[in-house]
């Protein structure tokens, strides 16, 4: 799959309205059961280092971080500062909308991982973004985006709504390569028994 081969409704939405309206109340909760967190939660405590600088791309009020690790610096970027402000693994916070604002408002090789953990399905610019998340990534950094079946579906991308779980992976394995600089890619099934589905794509910055 290229960029070329992707028809241009793939990234239009039912609800097209201005999102800072659909993210204005702040939402407490959960969208992945808790088997899920957990999985998520133990990629994490596996894979991350405690040098590492994180960026919580799309962030909330919870960012799935193992409670025994701390990190160098975790940032947050989302869309409702209430939210933000209640996450107590976020060092410092940014609201922003990616759908109107593609640029990431740091610098240079500023992050070692950036992390999109279940809401890669609505970035409307996605290689846009993905563009910036390989600005900020340094040399040999990751992007981790994690994944599962449930969305606010008038807010959801066509394309999630449409393509099979594979070919969703294959898409955002598609926003990395396309960037030029990630070439390194894997595709993860961690889904726990019983739970909602958890696929992870980790593309890293080789260029």
């Amino acid at each position: 799959m290229s960029r070329i081969d992707l028809p241009p409704q793939y990234f239009s939405r039912e609800d097209e309205s201005p999102d800072e309206h659909f993210y204005r109340d702040p939402r407490f909760t959960t969208h992945i059961d808790d088997a899920t967190i957990s999985a998520i939660t133990k990629y994490y405590l596996e894979t991350l280092s405690p040098s590492d600088r994180l960026l919580d791309l799309m962030s909330s009020w919870v960012s799935h971080l193992p409670n025994e690790v701390g990190y160098r610096h975790v940032s947050g970027l989302g869309m409702n500062s209430k939210e933000l402000d209640q996450n107590p693994r976020l060092d410092d916070s940014i609201v922003q909308n990616l759908n109107t604002t593609t640029h990431l408002p740091y610098a240079d090789r500023s992050y070692d991982v950036v992390m999109i953990t279940v809401s890669i399905q609505y970035l409307t610019k996605p290689y846009e973004v993905f563009s910036e998340i390989t600005r900020i990534l340094t040399l040999g950094g990751r992007c981790i985006v994690a994944m599962s079946h449930r969305v606010f579906p008038t807010k959801a991308i066509y394309a999630f709504l449409k393509l099979a779980p594979v070919e969703r992976c294959e898409l955002v394995s598609n926003y990395m390569t396309e960037t030029g600089q990630i070439t390194d890619v894997e595709i993860l099934d961690r889904s726990p028994r019983l739970a909602d589905p958890l696929w992870i794509v980790v593309g890293r910055k080789t260029k």
